[in-house]
């Protein structure tokens, strides 16, 4: 029997079906709370609730915003502390197309696509899912795809104190697909440096690297 979808929090809301067991853990009261208010927008957009297809459907929404949301609850600084070494390697290093998922701070729609992290060490590396746990903490958040490329890169160069960081991102964002401007094929390319990427050669160096396929 399988385990799936362990959200942290209080309270369980368990379903088992022919043998599968979904574990959602959230804290109920506040899954009520935000279920009315999503059950009175449904409401308000002239929706009617209690129809067979959207009974559920504010429950599934709130806990929907809480998993989207949960890197409120989490500290990337403690991540990246919980796997540091000592290690004399003092060439870059980068996690590259790491999966982005966000939520636009502005209309709420999701931007997607993926990250591009790099450090130089300064006597200390640090477990390699870790990169992508930082860039998970920072999106799973209200954001804005500049302030998402800031966050990530100060996390890692006061955690780290690496020679220098560096992050690029990439995505799509439905706010500008869906509604607005409506252009479907539109990406939109942030980054941020510190240290050593800050030079002209080691920038170039990055980019050169994260453009670059594997044969």
């Amino acid at each position: 029997m399988s385990n799936a979808n362990y959200i942290p929090g209080r309270d369980d809301d368990d379903d088992e079906i022919e043998g599968y067991v979904k574990i959602d853990r959230y804290n109920t009261g506040l899954i009520e709370n935000l279920s009315g208010h999503y059950h009175n927008i449904l409401k308000q957009i002239g929706e009617n609730p209690e129809r067979e297809g959207l009974l559920k459907t504010p429950e599934r929404i709130a806990k929907a915003m809480l998993y989207l949301t949960q890197g409120y609850d989490l500290n990337a600084k403690e991540i990246l502390n919980s796997a540091m070494f000592t290690e004399e390697y003092s060439q870059m290093v980068i996690v590259k197309d790491i999966e982005v998922y966000s939520m636009c701070e502005h209309h709420m729609l999701p931007f997607f696509g993926k990250a591009h992290v790099a450090y130089i060490p300064n006597g200390h590396v640090v477990g390699l899912s870790k990169i992508p746990r930082v860039v998970d903490v920072f999106a799973r958040r209200l954001q804005v795809q500049e302030r998402l490329t800031n966050e990530i890169r100060d996390c890692i160069q006061e955690t780290l104190n690496p020679i220098g960081v560096g992050v690029v991102i990439e995505c799509r964002h439905l706010c500008m697909s869906m509604r607005g401007v409506q252009k479907q094929n539109s990406v939109t390319t942030t980054s941020a440096f510190t240290g050593a990427f800050l030079h002209d050669k080691t920038r170039t160096e990055f980019l050169n690297l994260i453009s670059a396929k594997l044969s």
